[in-house]
């Protein structure tokens, strides 16, 4: 069986007398969508906090191509290839799409002008472009600010511009929340793109259609524990919903991701 690119064990976290972790478990192999569901309270976002290094786990482990990791921050994430947008998109509305994308990985001139802190903006427009293009994402003015931008676009750019400094894993906080069918189907495409370049991709979503259609696999939280590790493909949307309720209450170890031949039968 193949081994998780990012695997959780055991994690627990508790803040004051609420234990929002429980002893979760956690797997994303490279190449795949997964889903991360639970209703609220389940500790999904403190499962991606810690696991993206914006909190430390009280106990358990975390470990990245099977080695234990533990981040020290989000910037460490980071340099450990673990992105993460998050529902508010964190773009800077006055710039364009190249300056977002490097937004505090800014390119600089060479020589004096790169020491006094001037910024290359042809180097950043045409990695900008390239990186939109990789991932079919067409903007017709890149030199716009964002806040011109489709709701559906300024997604895309965010989701572009963790894809450009991410090699394992991008995790996605509701990443079609608020956006019309077009558009939702578009960032949709991106996802799956982004995945068949080798990246893990966590999304994070409470539409459940939306995550059958998109992920391979679904892993269930309830009550700060993994209750359930589902194939998408052998799964109802009933099942989701048992799994998130407790009617359907099962954990076992995460399947092994079909193969694109076994995908496509």
């Amino acid at each position: 069986m193949a081994e998780p690119l990012l695997e959780a064990r055991g994690l627990v976290k508790r803040f004051g007398q609420v234990q929002a972790l429980q002893g979760a478990d956690f797997a994303a192999y490279a190449g795949e969508v997964v889903a991360l569901v639970g209703d609220n309270g389940a500790g999904k976002s403190t499962l991606v906090n810690i696991l993206s290094g914006v909190l430390a786990p009280d106990a358990g482990e975390i470990l990245l191509d099977g080695a234990p990791v533990r981040f020290a921050g989000p910037q460490d994430a980071q340099r450990h290839g673990v992105e993460t947008v998050y529902q508010d998109l964190s773009l800077a509305q006055d710039l364009d799409a190249p300056a977002n994308l490097h937004l505090g990985r800014e390119l600089l001139r060479g020589g004096l002008l790169g020491r006094l802190g001037v910024l290359d903006r042809p180097a950043m427009l045409r990695e900008a472009v390239r990186a939109f293009a990789d991932l079919g994402v067409t903007l017709k003015d890149p030199a716009a600010p964002v806040a011109t931008l489709s709701g559906g676009q300024r997604q895309s750019v965010a989701v572009a511009r963790a894809v450009a400094f991410a090699h394992r894993v991008v995790f996605l906080d509701e990443p079609t929340a608020a956006l019309g069918v077009v558009q939702r189907a578009r960032v949709l495409d991106t996802v799956r793109r982004v995945a068949e370049r080798g990246i893990a991709v966590v999304l994070i979503s409470h539409n459940m259609p939306e995550v059958l259609s998109v992920a391979h696999r679904v892993e269930v939280l309830r009550l700060g524990r993994r209750v359930a590790s589902l194939r998408a493909a052998d799964t109802t949307i009933e099942d989701l919903v048992g799994a998130m309720t407790g009617s359907l209450d099962r954990a076992p170890a995460p399947p092994e991701p079909a193969t694109r031949e076994e995908e496509t039968r």
